[in-house]
């Protein structure tokens, strides 16, 4: 087992600055009765509509759309119009679905803040809802330095936002600590020399932070209330029926 020098870095024997990616780590996944207020729109499943707002995430993220354009691609992809109005409620709900944060994850993030722990935001995120996270949000002013991908004009796995991330906090890859959802970003971290953990669900993280000797442990509560009153996925084993586990 690893021992607590396994997250010291090599300057001082200060703590690890720690990484985290926002969506389905810090906030909730969307459940399907939410996502499907979108598909609606499209005239389509919510099976069918997710496939395609994730094949076409990337650039939307990295900021090569407006919003506009976006919507459009997406009606057009699926034989749909939009007009004006429509276009104003598919961005809307898109920042609702997605801004629901778990408030264990941030309860974590605040203690990490009081005992000092430099930690960094590193998120694809369109820019409604960067507007909105930035805006809605006061816990986001506990990040050291935040890295959205429309801001920077790139998208994780790509090895340059990552790299963008430690010059902001001033440290080499081997003294960070990155925790993602995604498989694809968690490995692109790793052949950096980052250490970094797959996110499954808080218990599963607070396992993996022990074994690295994390001085500053998340709390593990069976069911905590998220913002839209629903238990929070991430403090559960398994998700519930209604829940769609996505990858961003």
């Amino acid at each position: 087992m690893a021992t607590r020098d396994s997250v010291l870095s090599n300057v001082g024997g200060s703590v690890c600055p720690l990484i985290l990616d926002y969506g389905q780590v810090l906030a909730r996944c969307p459940t399907v009765p939410e996502f499907g207020r979108m598909a609606k729109m499209f005239n389509v499943s919510v099976e069918s509509f997710y496939r395609l707002w994730e094949d076409s995430r990337g650039p939307y993220d990295r900021g090569d759309f407006t919003a506009e354009e976006y919507w459009l691609t997406l009606a057009a992809q699926t034989n749909t119009s939009l007009d004006g109005r429509q276009i104003e409620i598919l961005r809307q709900v898109e920042v609702e679905i997605w801004a629901h944060a778990n408030p264990d994850m941030i309860e974590w993030l605040n203690r990490l803040r009081a005992a000092e722990i430099k930690t960094a935001l590193l998120s694809n995120m369109p820019w409604d809802l960067v507007k909105y996270v930035r805006t809605n949000f006061p816990w986001m002013e506990n990040f050291s330095f935040k890295t959205f991908s429309a801001e920077v004009r790139l998208i994780k796995p790509d090895p340059a936002i990552y790299e963008h991330t430690l010059r902001g906090l001033g440290i080499a890859a081997a003294e960070a600590l990155f925790v993602d959802d995604r498989e694809t970003n968690v490995q692109a971290a790793r052949a950096l020399g980052i250490r970094s953990i797959q996110f499954q669900s808080i218990a599963q993280l607070k396992r993996n932070l022990e074994t690295l000797g994390f001085p500053i442990l998340p709390a593990v509560v069976e069911a905590s209330s998220a913002v839209s009153g629903a238990a929070s996925p991430a403090a559960r084993s398994e998700p519930p029926e209604q829940e769609i586990k996505f990858q961003l």
